[in-house]
C-alpha cells in the first residue's frame, strides 16, 4: 500500500496530506541526522529503571537539530499570506528569530522544559517534532537494536517519554505480540496484549470498535479509563498505517462514541468535531462524505 493509494481512496485526508508535504520539504532541507553514541553504557542503569533516553544522560546533542527546526519554521513563514500555516509560522519565525538561544530553547521544551513558552506553540510541537523525528531517525534505529525490549514492558517511549499514539499486533497466536508506536519520534516498544497503556488496568480482553475495510486498522478502548488506541492488525504497510494522522477518521469516530483521546498526537481534532466520514472510494461521487474532516490539524 502506498501513501497516495491511501489518500486517493481517503479523500478527506487531503488537506492534511497537503501540509504535511510542505512541512516534509523543509525538514529534508534542513535536518541532518544526529549520530548515535558510539556506547550506551552510560544510558544501562537509567534505562533499567525506565528513564527515557532523552530525559537521560546519555551523550544526546539536540542542539543541531534546533537548528534545523528553526529553518524549517522560517521556510514555513516565506510561503506567503494564503498558506495554511503562515499566520502562525510568521509569529513563530519572528519570535525564534530574535533569540540567540533559539535552537537550545525549542528542543528542550520540546523534551518538556516548561521554562521557555513559545508563542506558537501548536506549530512549534508538530513542526519540531517532525523535525526532531526525522533527525533522530538513525539514533533511534541504533538504539532500538541495542535495547532489551523485556527490559521495557512500560508504557511510555523509552526514547522520548510520550505515550503511544498507535499499536500494532505482529505474528499469530500463540506467540502473537503488541508493539506501541510513538507518535513523536516514531520509536516502537513491546507492551502486554491486554492491558492499558493509560490507565494500566489488566484485562482479559480490550474492546474493539469494528472498522470496515480499513487495512488492519481498528480501534481498541479499555472499558475502565475509555482511552483509545488505534491498532495496526497487520504487517507490511506500517508506514502508512501507523503515521497517525492517516487515520484522523477514526479518532472521530471513537470521539463520536465517547472515548478519550489520551494517546500523545501532533495532531488536533479541533474543538468542534463533526461526525466521522463516510471512506470516500475512488469510484465514489463527489457528494459522498469526507470533506467534513478539519484541515486546521496543529495544535
Amino acid at each position: 500500500m502506498t501513501l497516495d493509494g491511501w489518500i486517493r481512496v481517503h479523500r478527506f485526508l487531503k488537506p492534511v496530506a497537503a501540509v504535511r508535504r510542505r512541512i516534509d520539504e523543509e525538514i529534508a532541507a534542513a535536518v541532518t541526522p544526529l549520530a548515535a553514541p558510539e556506547s550506551w553504557e552510560e544510558y544501562v542503569e537509567e534505562y533499567g529503571v525506565g528513564v527515557p533516553l532523552l530525559h537521560s544522560q546519555a551523550p544526546v546533542d539536540l542542539e543541531p537539530a534546533g537548528h534545523a527546526i528553526v529553518a524549517v519554521i522560517r521556510g514555513l513563514a516565506s510561503d506567503g499570506p494564503r498558506a495554511p500555516l503562515s499566520q502562525d509560522a510568521v509569529a513563530l519565525n519572528t519570535e525564534l528569530q530574535q533569540d540567540r538561544l533559539a535552537a537550545r530553547h525549542v528542543v528542550d521544551w520540546l523534551v518538556g522544559d516548561d521554562s521557555w513558552e513559545p508563542a506558537r506553540p501548536g506549530l512549534l510541537r508538530t513542526a519540531g517534532w517532525l523535525t526532531l523525528s526525522a533527525a533522530l531517525r538513525p539514533l533511534v534505529l541504533a538504539f532500538g537494536e541495542w535495547r532489551d525490549q523485556d527490559r521495557w514492558l512500560r508504557r511510555y517511549c523509552p526514547a522520548c517519554g510520550a505515550l503511544p499514539c498507535m499499536a500494532q499486533l505482529v505474528g499469530v497466536d500463540p506467540g502473537r505480540r503488541r508493539f506501541l508506536a510513538c507518535g513523536r519520534c516514531t520509536s516502537q516498544w513491546r507492551y502486554g496484549r491486554t492491558g492499558c497503556p493509560f490507565c494500566e488496568t489488566e484485562s482479559h480482553r480490550l474492546s474493539s470498535l469494528g472498522v470496515d475495510d480499513e487495512g488492519g486498522l481498528r480501534v481498541d478502548y479499555c472499558e475502565s479509563c475509555r482511552g483509545y488506541l488505534k491498532t495496526y492488525n497487520g504487517q507490511g504497510d506500517e508506514q502508512v498505517l501507523l503515521a497517525d494522522w492517516t487515520s484522523l477518521h477514526l479518532d472521530l469516530l471513537a470521539h463520536n462514541r465517547g472515548l478519550a483521546r489520551m494517546a500523545t498526537s501532533l495532531y488536533d481534532l479541533g474543538p468542534d468535531l463533526p461526525d466521522a466520514p463516510t471512506v470516500c472510494r475512488a469510484d465514489s461521487g463527489p457528494a459522498e462524505a469526507g470533506a467534513d474532516v478539519p484541515a486546521g490539524f496543529v495544535q
